[in-house]
């Protein structure tokens, strides 16, 4: 686990709830250095099986919502054990205190909602699960370790106001739209801690959010990157390129840019793409995998059929092409430049915030906003 991550007050918990006792007997651990979910039974290779649940990687427990069958990974994951280091990070930002109400969405294996009990007491803890087996399975795990959790199988989405108040909400699944629901049953001054991003990309950012005296929004800054499975309602539904673009774009007119892959691309968590993203509303980016030192972008206007892609070169100016309404190169470039002007900000000194109305992000002041 990354240094520093485990505090002293979450030590006795870590040390009394190993995950483990809430991993499957077939799971697929991701392996970093390949870079692929492997498969490991437990039952076949009990070694290797204890090795990965001991490790500080994501899990996956189930792909394709289900559907899927056989030990080599499915299409999609869609319930999994995070990271002890993130489950951590985010625990830290719940800073939980002795008799808080803790509502926990998204139960996955449910030892997230152990470790919050075990230093909580089970009575004060409640978790949601939209998937009614990964459900059962939890709630069979916490009552086999004595944690008798309450896991309540309905869409998190909407919370669970017969428990409410709360003094603290977490979540763990990505969102790109926070529910006011979450912000009604919570006491004033408590802290929602959830996974948040827009449709620009598949990363997330923690949100520490703190509900108003009046009740009425929760705002606060952004912790740092993560990257989790979205809520099933907020998925984004796959783009079909040809329903954007027909025929080569290489004989359409083009134009050069400045902007290099380091500067729109960067690296897998780099700030800039997540400033870029709290800039362009309703447009998914979409990188190709780089070859002979090309690399193709490709940016999709979601309220339209607008599209652009610029072709990265190795050693000289990158190539763009736009089309439709929404000149969504353009808006790249111009969210970049915005992030520059501003002392090309990290993820901490960007926020949230969320009313009735809706959610806006911000820089800095929570008074200088914008919708998201």
């Amino acid at each position: 686990m990354s240094a520093g991550v485990l505090r002293s007050d979450w030590t006795p918990a870590y040390a009394a709830v190993p995950r483990a006792a809430f991993l499957p007997e077939l799971m697929w651990p991701f392996d970093m250095k390949t870079a692929r979910s492997v498969p490991v039974s437990q039952s076949e290779d009990p070694e290797a099986w204890h090795g990965w649940a001991n490790s500080d990687v994501p899990i996956v427990t189930q792909w394709d919502d289900g559907q899927h069958s056989g030990t080599e990974p499915g299409e999609v994951s869609t319930s999994s054990a995070s990271m002890p280091s993130v489950v951590f990070r985010m625990l830290n930002d719940l800073d939980v205190q002795p008799g808080n109400r803790v509502l926990e969405i998204g139960t996955g294996t449910g030892w997230s909602a152990a470790l919050l009990a075990h230093r909580l007491r089970p009575e004060n803890v409640i978790t949601v699960e939209l998937d009614s087996a990964v459900a059962a399975q939890a709630r069979t795990a916490l009552n086999l370790f004595g944690l008798a959790v309450s896991v309540i199988n309905r869409d998190g989405l909407k919370g669970y106001a017969e428990g409410a108040p709360y003094d603290r909400i977490i979540a763990t699944c990505g969102f790109r739209s926070v529910p006011f629901t979450w912000v009604q049953q919570s006491r004033p001054g408590a802290v929602i801690v959830a996974p948040w991003g827009t449709h620009y990309g598949n990363g997330d950012a923690v949100g520490r959010l703190v509900v108003a005296r009046n009740g009425e929004s929760a705002t606060g800054p952004f912790t740092g990157p993560v990257e989790f499975m979205k809520a099933r309602a907020q998925r984004l539904s796959p783009v079909v390129h040809s329903e954007y673009v027909s025929g080569s774009v290489l004989a359409r007119a083009k134009s050069l840019t400045t902007l290099t892959e380091a500067d729109v691309v960067g690296e897998r968590f780099s700030p800039q793409r997540f400033a870029i993203g709290l800039r362009l509303r309703d447009c998914l980016c979409v990188e190709a995998d780089k070859r002979d030192g090309k690399r193709p972008v490709w940016f999709y206007g979601l309220r339209d059929r607008s599209w652009a892609c610029v072709m990265f070169r190795d050693g000289a100016d990158a190539q763009v092409w736009q089309s439709g309404a929404r000149r969504l190169w353009d808006e790249v470039e111009s969210a970049y430049r915005w992030w520059v002007d501003k002392g090309s900000p990290d993820y901490g000194r960007f926020g949230l915030t969320v009313t009735a109305e809706g959610q806006s992000a911000w820089l800095d002041d929570p008074a200088d906003s914008w919708p998201v």
